[in-house]
């Protein structure tokens, strides 16, 4: 085989050769550059605009955005007798309160990753509740149901943890409070979840969490339509006021009932909340039911308010079916992100008296 040469020997078909392969990688190169995908040459792998950069989710104290634990419902007494007794609903991340029959209210507490030692005292579920136990994809813990209860519970397969059937293996009586036996039932969150781990139930969700927070304070006082809101009164009956009173200092609210602070009876320090979403809705008598059970038109949409840090804007709801979340959004059409810290959703009858000042 002939060698090639290299140097000053080279003839001149030899040198025509090398010339034509290196025009050729030169060509190459350019075509390389310009054709090259724009992501390879204009991106590094820590632009946070890459498609393949982790998404930072915002550092919030209220839930863990990464866990995956199911959140925990728990249905919650609030008659007045039974109401001094409460125990545990600061730990909740959200609570709900809803009319009931007899002018009444209850409470349905959500807990993720908690580790509360008394929680209650848990009452029976009503039907409606299920509703947003479904909505946030929660484990449901009550001390019995009505009969409308008990026919969703069964129809809608939901996970549940019921006092009437394990009420002395996950829940106890404190038989110690000067009221009536069926107002005595508490629980734990180490008891409620050796129930769940006996019952099967699955214990994590891929469910993002109902509302979105904010890690750094919002600005409300300059959204549009805001108001002051130093003093909230949600009035569900003749019975039932809850009412929110703006602490500046701590920059949450107080929560009282009946113009009385609610308090914790473990720590003896009044509930408060960050956060208040309250809106209307119609509420009526079951036909024919003795006790007055109440249905709540609660599938559709409307008006409410967003209240935290002193003001409150006018937001909209909107819920398609049971089991789909309640999408709030603000006035322009905005999804509504709240302030980190707990919530009180206050589901109000439709036609009672709602101040804000």
């Amino acid at each position: 085989m002939k060698k090639i040469k290299f140097g000053k020997n080279l003839t001149k078909k030899q040198k025509l050769i090398f010339g034509i392969i290196a025009g050729i990688l030169v060509i190459g190169l350019i075509l390389l550059l310009v054709f090259l995908p724009k992501k390879s040459v204009e991106q590094s792998p820590l632009d946070s605009s890459s498609n393949d950069a982790p998404v930072q989710k915002p550092n919030i104290k209220i839930i863990d955005l990464e866990s995956k634990s199911r959140p925990i419902a728990v249905m919650i007494n609030n008659i007045v007798t039974a109401r001094p007794y409460h125990s545990g609903l600061q730990d909740a991340y959200m609570v709900y309160e809803m009319i009931v029959e007899g002018g009444i209210t209850r409470l349905m507490a959500l807990y993720k990753d908690a580790d509360t030692a008394r929680i209650g005292s848990i009452r029976s579920s009503r039907h409606y509740y299920l509703d947003y136990a479904l909505e946030n994809d929660a484990i449901y813990v009550h001390w019995g149901y009505s009969e409308y209860a008990y026919s969703d519970i069964n129809n809608l397969h939901i996970n549940n943890v019921n006092g009437l059937v394990y009420g002395n293996t996950y829940f106890w009586k404190d038989n110690s409070l000067p009221i009536a036996t069926e107002h005595r039932a508490y629980s734990s969150m180490e008891l409620i979840n050796k129930g769940i781990e006996k019952l099967g139930y699955r214990k994590t969700t891929e469910e993002s969490p109902l509302l979105t927070y904010s890690a750094t304070d919002l600005d409300i006082a300059n959204m549009d339509g805001a108001i002051p809101a130093n003093q909230v009164d949600i009035v569900y009956s003749k019975s039932v006021t809850s009412s929110y009173t703006y602490d500046s200092e701590n920059k949450n609210y107080k929560r009282s009932v009946n113009n009385k602070a609610h308090t914790d009876y473990v720590t003896k320090e009044q509930y408060t909340a960050k956060n208040i979403i309250t809106y209307q809705v119609n509420n009526y008598t079951i036909s024919g039911d003795a006790k007055g059970r109440q249905n709540l038109e609660n599938i559709g949409n409307g008006t409410g308010y967003y209240i935290s840090d002193g003001y409150a804007v006018p937001i909209t709801w909107e819920k398609a079916s049971r089991s789909e979340k309640t999408i709030y959004k603000l006035k322009d059409g905005t999804p509504l992100t709240v302030n980190d810290g707990n919530t009180y959703i206050q589901i109000q009858p439709k036609g009672e008296n709602l101040s804000i000042s």
